[in-house]
């Protein structure tokens, strides 16, 4: 007679206590290895990384964005914000002085105004600077040529025409010409009035592109 088996899974081994099983418990649990103590740095570098992205971003789209404003983005308004900036003053006598300097004013009549001896008329007190506007303005313009008479002395030279002119080397807009002879007028102890960007339009556009002037035809311009 064979001895029945005692393996059915169902049933504890009679050997094995309770204190066996917890010992063996113990043994597994032993062989865990432990890395509770081992930190890696890599993963703790990139959240670091990109929380300093997010707080960028975050800080500067509160200060750009606009408020998200959708006109923040649109090229063709000029101003945002509920506040508009006061236009900015601009000063007819020093641009002007700008342009004299910069241009060939400087050079023929000096940066005293006095021109050459026997070559360039001076500016400074002369009683063509600081004569009738319409003078003035189509010298600058449209140039001059011929013998003329200054402050007593006779000087026969040729101005160029500065303003947009055909045969015109500088191109000037009128604005521009207005600009330097209000400075010109009102430098080197001159007293004449300022000259209006209006002015020197309404004098371009009924001449249109007329020659350099002689002294002799404008001065029948009073």
């Amino acid at each position: 007679m064979s001895t029945p088996s005692n393996q059915d899974p169902r049933l504890d081994p009679a050997a094995v206590t309770d204190d066996a099983l917890l010992s063996q418990h113990d043994k597994l649990l032993g062989k865990q290895p432990d890395d509770g103590a081992h930190y890696r740095l890599m993963p703790l570098a990139m959240l670091f990384i990109f929380a300093g992205f997010i707080f960028f971003g975050a800080t500067y789209l509160g200060r750009f964005a606009g408020h998200f404003d959708p006109r923040i983005y649109n090229e063709n308004v000029r101003e945002f914000g509920a506040t508009k900036a006061a236009p900015v003053a601009l000063d007819p006598v020093a641009i002007g002085e700008k342009l004299f300097n910069n241009a060939a004013c400087n050079t023929c009549h000096q940066a005293t105004g006095q021109g050459v001896p026997g070559a360039i008329p001076p500016l400074a007190g002369s009683e063509w600077a600081q004569g009738p506007e319409e003078r003035v303005i189509r010298i600058v313009l449209y140039g001059l040529q011929g013998p003329i008479k200054v402050a007593g002395k006779d000087f026969n030279s040729a101005m160029p025409a500065f303003g947009k002119v055909a045969g015109g080397g500088f191109n000037w807009s009128d604005d521009k010409v207005a600009h330097v002879l209000t400075y010109v007028r009102q430098a080197w102890g001159n007293k004449a009035g300022p000259i209006d960007v209006a002015k020197v339009t309404a004098i371009h556009e009924k001449e249109g592109d007329h020659k350099p002037w002689a002294p002799s035809e404008l001065e029948k311009i009073k």
